[in-house]
């Protein structure tokens, strides 16, 4: 029987071909020839581009010697560089004669930034193949233990890194890098409005003592319900984003001048609730009249005149319950890169659940949690202020103010935070001691009523760079919204 010829020629051998990660050798010959023939062309490409974004073993080589000479003051030139290079084979050249090729057939300088930017996009194509293929391979090799929310995750997390900083993976850092951050910190805290190296949080006195929202930070605010924990996170979140001003940098992309955009967490209030009580804020119409409509005209107006100014407002809600903290970071990682992120908040860490691996031990989980929302701070190189409840056994005190040891559920809370505030407000106390009109008692209470009407404490229980005490401020009750002191209310310092 004849075999069909359309079956014979997929019998034919056939010269296979493969495919070779995107590179271009020429431009960074070319690069590297022009950084040897005038070492001012590493300068045009310095701030982007590492050794590690070269194809070539020896490309990254001789730019990683280049850059450690330059950078000590020094020549890096073909002879200069030889000594450090040793002997190779080099496709029938010696390394010296390598070098000298480079540098004879380098184009100018102006060429420079053009190609370093070429080999820049190709050394990320070569990273995007590589987690995709790490994608396709876990999705057809994942052990049981792994669901593909994992793996979502997990590739959505390495996605974000490479977007941000277009680096492969973390490592050590030379310490004039971090010198330099440092100082940059310091002009840019010189230059803003109150002088903050962080976020000013619309509290003067709070800001005096913290030196504002430092980025990388996870700062934890902690209290007993009815405190007003939501509602000072809500307005400390709400100050930076009505503060926001962005400038346009060269590259197009926008920069944070002033304030910041925040992104809200709000674990246990649905966006309604939230936006009710920072409209309440905002209008001075008490938040129960908004919610009952028991308004009366002049009211009304207030509150659209107050939602109409709100409208621009870089403020993200995420009303999603039961979260993970795994999901938390993803959705976290998403809206940096969609919308910019400068702060985030979360209402509250006991809300969150870590991974399935942790089985029933909370303690365990909860320190799963706080230390995954400190690498996230890190990560995201934004404060996160993670709201925690406290346990009952302050209420066993006769003195209620809250201390580190009543965080709920786990010392990890207070080791991986760098700063725990409790909110503490006595007149709550006091008022629920109300005893019967008329008497003795209640000539004696109307008195300490005064005394602490309207008063809240923040406690700083930790910092780890600054120092602890307690900031008064001003609260009222009705609209939920936390101020400064005026200034004859405030107590006398003591030493």
């Amino acid at each position: 029987m004849a075999i069909p010829s359309t079956l014979t020629a997929n019998l034919e051998p056939v010269q296979q071909e493969y495919r070779v990660a995107p590179h271009n050798i020429d431009a960074e010959q070319a690069l590297l020839g022009a950084i040897l023939v005038n070492n001012d062309a590493f300068y045009r490409v310095s701030d982007f581009l590492i050794p590690e974004h070269f194809m070539e073993e020896v490309h990254r080589r001789i730019y990683e010697v280049s850059i450690s000479l330059i950078k000590a003051g020094k020549l890096a030139s073909p002879i200069t560089l030889k000594t450090y290079l040793g002997d190779a084979d080099l496709g029938g050249l010696t390394v010296g004669q390598y070098l000298a090729r480079l540098a004879a057939e380098a184009t100018t300088v102006i060429n420079a930034e053009h190609y370093g930017r070429t080999i820049y996009d190709l050394a990320l194509r070569r990273r995007l193949i590589t987690i995709g293929e790490d994608l396709v391979n876990g999705a057809y090799e994942a052990p049981v233990e792994t669901s593909p929310r994992d793996q979502i995750e997990a590739t959505e997390r390495r996605l974000y890194e490479l977007a941000e900083t277009g680096k492969y993976d973390g490592g050590f850092q030379k310490f004039s890098d971090a010198l330099t951050a440092a100082v940059d910190m310091a002009a840019k805290a010189y230059q803003r409005e109150g002088r903050l190296s962080g976020i000013a949080t619309g509290l003067s006195d709070l800001d005096a003592k913290m030196g504002g929202l430092q980025a990388s930070d996870l700062i934890i605010l902690a209290g007993r319900p009815g405190m007003g924990k939501t509602s000072l996170a809500t307005n400390i979140a709400f100050n930076i984003a009505k503060a926001y001003v962005g400038e346009k940098q060269p590259d197009g992309t926008i920069a944070t001048k002033n304030g910041g955009i925040v992104g809200f967490f709000s674990l246990e209030m649905s966006a309604e609730q939230l936006a009710t009580r920072i409209i309440a804020e905002q209008s001075g119409v008490a938040s129960y009249k908004i919610r009952r409509g028991d308004i009366r005209p002049e009211e009304f107006y207030k509150i659209t005149d107050a939602a109409r100014d709100m409208q621009t407002i870089p403020f993200y809600i995420d009303q999603t319950g039961g979260i993970s903290i795994a999901q938390l970071a993803a959705r976290a990682r998403r809206l940096k890169r969609q919308r910019g992120l400068d702060l985030l908040v979360v209402d509250y860490l006991q809300l969150l659940s870590g991974s399935s691996k942790k089985g029933d031990n909370r303690v365990q989980e909860m320190t799963e949690i706080t230390t995954g929302m400190k690498a996230l701070a890190k990560e995201l190189a934004v404060p996160i202020i993670a709201l925690s409840q406290l346990s009952r056994q302050v209420e066993a005190r006769d003195d209620k103010r809250p201390q580190l040891s009543d965080l709920r559920e786990s010392g990890s809370i207070e080791q991986d935070a760098d700063v725990v505030m409790f909110v503490f407000r006595e007149e709550y106390y006091v008022k629920n001691k109300k005893p019967r009109e008329g008497t003795e008692e209640f000539f004696t209470w109307e008195a300490e009523m005064n005394r602490v009407y309207g008063k809240a404490e923040v406690i700083l229980g930790k910092q780890r760079h600054g120092p602890t005490g307690t900031v008064e401020l001003q609260f009222d009750a009705e609209i939920t919204k936390f101020s400064n002191l005026a200034q004859g209310d405030r107590l006398p310092d003591t030493m």
